[in-house]
């Protein structure tokens, strides 16, 4: 499993159209195949960064979807709204503890 986490920055007057499209596209995105678990939070500090975390079935799994045109769809849009470049991690889990 790949453990995906993206941290975006957004012109406060685009926060509202990126949750907007969130809201559209998180359910196509959740069951694309090879995503097993999206969420979407939001810095408690700084309400305009948000960070999507994601859990993969492979790093493939993460290509296909990087490669599809909902990804590009989603992207390109939001790319249009950030204050900073968006930055991503691709994690192994290490460790779960409960």
């Amino acid at each position: 499993m790949l453990i995906r986490i993206v941290k975006m920055g957004f012109y406060k007057q685009n926060v509202e159209i990126f949750l907007s499209d969130f809201e559209k596209n998180k359910k196509k995105i959740r069951h694309f195949e090879g995503c097993k678990f999206l969420e979407l939070y939001r810095d408690k500090n700084t309400p305009t960064i948000f960070f999507t975390y994601s859990y993969w079935e492979s790093e493939e799994a993460l290509d296909n979807y990087r490669k599809s045109e909902l990804f590009k769809e989603i992207w390109t849009l939001n790319k249009s709204l950030f204050s900073t470049p968006a930055k991503a991690w691709s994690l192994d889990r290490m460790e779960k503890i409960e």
